[in-house]
């Protein structure tokens, strides 16, 4: 069959099943991700409407719902903490190093490394991003991008989370005739660091978890994991 007598329609149908080979990763994480808020919602609505119904309050619908302080302060704290956990992994894994870790950089590794080891400056090639070849500040913001912008949606989700969860806060207090808090007042409050540290905790210990498991266990075929049948004491070795 020669190029021209190719179906436009097959023609779409390989570049569909192309582009969700080469991001099939991507898709499925935003996906599986928009399934679970979705899910959330739904749950977290019928949550609050039982609460409401305790309280002798009038119920709200689903629309309403997404626009409360309850239902962004949930999400808001797990993007907080996901994004802390991302935040220090990507910090601490350029200085701290794992033996036997594949989530680790080789043992002679530790810091930030050459230019040449890093292909910017001079070193950078015709494939390499321009602002890895280019001078001054744009090479220095480039070279920390993934940290800045990890830490930037962290602060950002961590602000998002104290104005909304000091709005639920205040909304509970009223129906039990309580006085509102301040935002300040808010941020030393019980409620708002149970709130933050038990989405801390958690996501610190699957990060611990994932470097030190990944030493003795193996997934084959995963880059998360060494190949199967890699020493355990080799460090910085992807399958």
């Amino acid at each position: 069959m020669t190029r021209s007598s190719v179906r436009p329609e097959a023609s779409g149908r390989g570049r569909l099943r192309g582009f969700v080979r080469d991001n099939g990763l991507g898709l499925f994480f935003t996906v599986t991700f928009l399934l679970a808020l979705a899910g959330q919602a739904i749950a977290g609505h019928a949550d609050f409407n039982d609460q409401l119904a305790v309280d002798r309050l009038q119920q709200v619908g689903f629309a309403e719902y997404l626009t409360t302080s309850d239902f962004a302060v949930d999400v808001a704290e797990n993007w907080q903490s996901e994004y802390l956990q991302f935040f220090l992994y990507v910090g601490a894994t350029v200085w701290l190093l794992q033996r036997g870790s594949p989530e680790s950089k080789k043992l002679d590794k530790a810091g930030a490394e050459s230019d040449k080891e890093q292909r910017v400056g001079e070193h950078a090639d015709e494939n390499s991003p321009k602002w890895a070849a280019a001078p001054g500040w744009r090479r220095a913001v480039y070279a920390h991008s993934l940290l800045l912008v990890m830490g930037t949606i962290f602060v950002l989700s961590w602000l998002v989370q104290s104005i909304t969860g000091v709005a639920a806060f205040n909304e509970q207090r009223l129906r039990q005739l309580q006085a509102p808090m301040s935002w300040s007042q808010y941020l030393g409050s019980a409620d708002f660091w149970n709130r933050t540290l038990q989405n801390w905790q958690s996501e610190l210990l699957a990060v611990a978890s994932m470097a030190v498991l990944s030493i003795y266990l193996r997934q084959r075929g995963s880059p998360e994991s060494k190949p199967v049948g890699a020493a355990h004491d080799a460090t910085g070795v992807e399958g």
